[in-house]
């Protein structure tokens, strides 16, 4: 659909237009924001839906307990909402989310976290797995920088950075970057992608400096992204 046929509904009209089913229940679809994956698939009554929308996280009914459950409410692990939709037929709602932390109850970052074996090309099978988990190492990066950041190891360049404090770190970045200007302007990819390495880390220990996540950078991304093109 193109951004200037979407439509805006209001918490009212979303009631109106919702199918529920009989039990008064919409299956709501969560997907990470940044990064498109699906984490989990819940359910929502009308009471769970308004409270999603009115404290900014995920609610939902749970049908095994029959009661309302807040997200995180327990583990910490509560999901920011970024974005609500509807589908076209007004029976299932895609919810897209800034997680802090795990969705699955087991710890997994999501519950979708078990493949199935399909008979089809495994080329293409091992191409779609790379392609769902490829940017996983800047989040694996990312925690064991903020680890580093915690723990402090003795003998770890990290923790030599940290040590030496915000100076230190934005001269390394502004190094880095330098050196894959060079790089790129002596048209050596193997070198280029050795700096760009270097710079992406560094990067990501400003970040932690700065206490500044990587999905906030990746949720900004998304939104220029999402921006109407005026052309």
């Amino acid at each position: 659909m193109s951004d200037d046929i979407r439509q805006e509904l209001s918490l009212e009209q979303l009631l109106e237009h919702i199918r529920w089913d009989a039990s008064g229940l919409v299956p709501a679809i969560v997907q990470h924001a940044a990064t498109g994956q699906v984490l989990t698939l819940a359910y929502m009554n009308q009471e769970s839906l308004r409270l999603s929308l009115e404290t900014g996280q995920t609610w939902f009914w749970s049908r095994s307990r029959q009661e309302l459950w807040h997200k995180g409410a327990t583990s910490g692990n509560t999901q920011q909402i970024v974005r609500m939709s509807l589908d076209c037929d007004g029976d299932s709602l895609v919810v897209q989310v800034n997680p802090q932390g795990p969705a699955c109850h087991t710890g997994e970052e999501t519950c979708f976290y078990r493949d199935i074996a399909v008979g089809t090309d495994p080329g293409l099978q091992r191409a779609a797995r790379s392609g769902s988990g490829r940017f996983a190492v800047l989040a694996e990066l990312e925690a064991v920088i903020a680890e580093r950041e915690r723990t402090r190891p003795e003998g770890a360049y990290t923790t030599y950075l940290f040590d030496k404090g915000v100076d230190k770190i934005l001269k390394k970045v502004g190094e880095e970057a330098s050196e894959t200007l060079i790089a790129a302007k002596n048209k050596d990819n193997d070198e280029l992608r050795l700096e760009v390495s270097d710079l992406i880390y560094h990067l990501l220990v400003l970040l932690q400096e700065r206490k500044l996540p990587l999905d906030d950078i990746m949720a900004e991304l998304n939104r220029r992204h999402e921006r109407p093109r005026r052309d």
